[in-house]
């Protein structure tokens, strides 16, 4: 039986502090009035240049001018107020996406009947625990969103839309109602099918026969049809309507990849830090070598859905669409080419070799990069349409990651600590011990 050090978990409660004074030193930083957030511009120059639209025609007014400087200091106060909630959401969704993700990869375990992986389930269910906070603490901040508590999402302003035929075209499926609504059921269903799943997992040990470990197999096939619908759903509602006016129909499939392994990289990582400490004694280099393999293809496999995405976009050139992208290269140039450079090219470098699979050290490394890829890659989803040219990593962005990590580590350890490590009456369990590449 697994028990929490006291070190860890004293680790993960200082991590949580410390974090909570970071988030909470962003909000007290952020601006109330324009001329406060001009002070921030000005005392914040980062080299973006200053133009954040064309300067006036002589033809123009003074009047309408001095509108129109009102509007933009007006935006620019807003993206300011964005920062510390839009670090808040980058952090609070990142954790969240790496529980859910390993919900998607313990399901498909479970639904293929894998004979290699029944030690791992454990570790598996450990980590998809952190997704009843976590999901708990996304869907308060979508619900302070719908109360304009913040400006995240620009279509839920009743003023914006009535000034934009699109946001007015889209009102049917874009409205706080159906968003939340949404939000509640994709919610239910995660949380529901991790609760009795666990339970069955545990029922499992203590039954007469599989009767616990065929419902899980039902259960879990039929759980996957309702992920892919629902992430997908997700990926649109929660990331890709903070920027209303752009679309792409490979985002779902997108998100989904970067989830999957960095849920994947987790379920490692947490596989060997509990090796190293004596326990798992029967997981070897063979499990690890495996899990090693799909954090290396599933990278393979985000970089050909980010490179579609970002071929087709680019070479179509269609105003509304690339638009997404020029904001990227121009604002966010460091942060969006590093992410793809941490998720595809570290990664294939290497876990290329089979050998380096089997080293949890390097393992462990590869992880570490993978995972800062793709919190960068959360990042370049959420900050330019919220903060615009307005962004840098400072306080509130660190406070976030070490709060949301500090969260995570607590509670995933916690769950770890609350059932024994190895399933005894898994059918494929004599197979996952002596499994062997």
């Amino acid at each position: 039986m697994y028990t929490i050090s006291n070190r860890l978990k004293m680790g993960s409660i200082i991590l949580m502090v410390v974090g909570l004074l970071g988030i909470g030193y962003g909000f007290l930083a952020a601006p109330s009035t324009v001329a406060e957030a001009k002070e921030i511009v000005a005392g914040h120059d980062d080299g973006h240049g200053g133009g954040h639209g064309e300067e006036a025609s002589p033809a123009v007014s003074s009047e309408h001018g001095e509108d129109h400087d009102a509007a933009h200091d007006e935006h620019v106060l807003h993206q300011l107020q964005n920062k510390p909630w839009a670090a808040l959401y980058v952090g609070a969704f990142f954790f969240f996406m790496i529980a859910l993700g390993a919900l998607a990869f313990y399901a498909i375990q479970r639904a293929a009947q894998a004979g290699w992986s029944p030690l791992l389930f454990r570790v598996m269910e450990g980590i998809t625990s952190y997704i009843v906070p976590g999901g708990i603490i996304v869907f308060a901040i979508l619900v302070l969103s719908v109360m304009h508590m913040n400006h995240l999402f620009v279509w839920m302003d009743a003023d914006v839309v009535a000034h934009d035929a699109l946001l007015q075209g889209k009102s049917g499926y874009l409205n706080p109602t159906f968003f939340l609504i949404r939000a509640a059921i994709f919610l239910a269903g995660w949380i529901g099918y991790r609760e009795y799943s666990r339970k069955l997992s545990l029922a499992q040990d203590e039954a007469n026969d599989d009767s616990n470990f065929k419902m899980n197999f039902k259960i879990s096939a039929a759980f996957l049809v309702f992920y892919l619908i629902s992430e997908s759903v997700m990926s649109w509602d929660w990331i890709m309507s903070v920027d209303p006016h752009w679309f792409s129909t490979l985002f779902g499939w997108y998100v989904f990849a970067s989830m999957f392994v960095s849920g994947i990289t987790v379920i490692a990582m947490v596989t060997i830090y509990l090796k190293s400490k004596g326990y798992l004694e029967q997981v070897n280099d063979s499990h690890i070598h495996d899990l090693a393999k799909f954090m290396f293809g599933i990278s393979i496999f985000w970089t050909y859905l980010w490179f579609s995405q970002f071929m087709l976009i680019w070479y179509a050139n269609i105003p509304e669409e690339v638009t997404y992208y020029v904001t990227r290269i121009e604002d966010y140039n460091l942060p969006f080419f590093a992410m793809v450079a941490m998720n595809f090219l570290f990664p294939v470098l290497l876990l290329m070799n089979s050998d380096y699979k089997r080293i949890n050290w390097f393992v462990i490394m590869a992880g570490l990069v993978i995972l800062a890829g793709h919190y960068m890659d959360v990042f370049n989803m959420i900050m330019p349409s919220t903060v615009g040219d307005q962004w840098y990593i400072g306080i509130p962005e660190i406070g976030a990651v070490l709060f949301f990590a500090g969260l995570f580590i607590f509670w995933v350890f916690r769950a770890l600590a609350s059932a024994p490590l190895q399933p005894t009456r898994n059918p494929f369990i004599e197979e996952s011990k002596h499994f062997h590449y």
